[in-house]
């Protein structure tokens, strides 16, 4: 289901990009990396992804700036956006999820192979 698909990972944590750059590649995925909010916006422009993985705390622009800006472009506001992210607060949860997110995956309570069937159930309901 993951084969061929096209995903941005979004994240200034070189180790955990690398780590789901190598998992998400083992399950057929084209993988497309940023390592800061304004390189995300341009690469989504570029790629065309099916789904982004965004981290929130990022150089130049946020993971909700970029977010907004994905939401409201109509050639961008129908991708999956998952934030995978270390803030775990309810509050910035919530904030995600009513600017868009398909999920808000904390990165320390989450296991890789967790955030792979988070991947496949948003692709799914993007094409449901």
């Amino acid at each position: 289901m993951l084969e061929g698909k096209v995903i941005l990972i979004a994240d200034d944590d070189l180790t955990l990009l690398e780590m789901y750059e190598e998992r998400l590649k083992a399950e057929g995925c084209i993988i497309v990396t940023a390592k800061d909010g304004e390189e995300a916006l341009e690469k989504v422009s570029e790629s065309k992804p099916d789904l982004i993985l965004l981290d929130i705390m990022m150089p130049k622009i946020s993971g909700f700036e970029v977010l907004e800006n994905l939401k409201k472009d109509p050639e961008t506001s129908t991708i999956p956006v998952i934030i995978l992210t270390a803030l775990g607060d309810g509050a910035k949860r919530n904030y995600g999820m009513e600017l868009g997110a398909a999920d808000y995956i904390v990165k320390a309570e989450t296991l890789p192979i967790d955030v792979i069937e988070k991947i496949r159930r948003a692709l799914a309901n993007a094409n449901a």
